[in-house]
């Protein structure tokens, strides 16, 4: 089987929406914070966080819902907390992210620890999955009812929320607020409007989607916590950001982008390629995009700057 048989089979791009899930919602939540001016380099440490809440919470209610809630509301309070380190307490927001994402790192193996006198995972709490929708009619279609049904609820989640993104920043006054903090927060002021406030709310808004994105690591892409499971998807949301310039469209098509590479890492495992190059396929990409990215913009500097003078 050649490499292009791989790729072009149903059961691949299957894998694309499934992988993307987690990198489109903690996208999302990146473009929200940079939307408002505020560089979300604590994503990584919210998802681990909301993760490790979403299985607890399940596991100890006995409901996979309360699970869901339980990530969310980490995800919420994560944020504010670093935005409150930040704006609040007046310290430096990209030490207190990097600070936040080691502690999440050790703090989840300690509570995982705890609980479960295991420091790998959770595989002995039975916290449930969250579960697959079969899509009425669609699922009879020949190839595209193998692509888009049967997914988990939060990948549908994720479409929906790219939808509402849109709308939020594009078309009510709560959007325009966010963009204002970020392009002309004296303007805000000068209105009447508190740019702490609306930096708060992006805030969370961008918990309660790395809270979702978290949870679907744990409750969707397998049914268990492990050790750093997020496996740097937070930093590769900050990548795909940049790299769609903060658009929400664009923003989600570049995760998409890595998530066919992460896919493709998954599915070249089978093949007779050394595992190491494989693993490292997602990781490579986000550095070409980057490089791709910020030569991209280089030049479009210089454009501008030849025009000017």
């Amino acid at each position: 089987m050649n490499f292009w048989e791989y790729v072009f089979t149903p059961s691949f791009a299957y894998s694309v929406i499934r992988v993307s899930t987690p990198l489109v919602l903690a996208t999302l939540g990146v473009v929200i914070t940079s939307k408002a001016g505020i560089t979300n380099i604590g994503m990584e440490g919210v998802m681990l966080t909301s993760a490790l809440a979403a299985v607890f919470g399940s596991a100890f209610s006995g409901n996979i819902w309360v699970g869901l809630l339980a990530a969310i509301l980490c995800g919420i309070a994560a944020s504010l907390l670093l935005g409150y380190l930040s704006m609040q307490l007046k310290v430096d927001g990209a030490l207190a992210c990097i600070v936040f994402n080691n502690m999440a790192i050790g703090g989840t193996v300690f509570a995982m620890y705890t609980v479960t006198q295991d420091k790998g995972n959770t595989i002995s709490l039975h916290s449930g999955s969250l579960p697959q929708i079969q899509i009425p009619i669609l699922k009879e279609i020949p190839v595209l009812g193998e692509i888009f049904s049967n997914h988990n609820v939060l990948s549908y989640a994720a479409l929906l929320l790219t939808v509402v993104i849109c709308v939020l920043l594009s078309k009510t006054a709560l959007g325009l607020r966010i963009q204002a903090a970020g392009e002309a927060p004296q303007a805000l002021s000068s209105v009447g409007v508190d740019l702490k406030t609306v930096r708060y709310t992006a805030l969370g808004i961008s918990g309660l989607l790395g809270g979702i994105g978290g949870a679907f690591m744990s409750m969707g892409y397998v049914s268990w916590f492990s050790r750093d499971m997020v496996a740097g998807r937070g930093f590769i949301a900050l990548a795909a950001d940049a790299m769609g310039n903060s658009n929400p469209v664009g923003a989600v098509l570049s995760a998409m982008l890595f998530a066919m590479a992460e896919a493709l890492s998954f599915t070249l495992q089978t093949t007779s390629i050394p595992p190491e190059l494989v693993q490292m396929l997602p990781y490579l990409v986000t550095i070409i995009g980057l490089i791709t990215y910020s030569i991209k913009k280089s030049r479009s500097r210089s454009g501008k700057s030849i025009v000017s003078n």
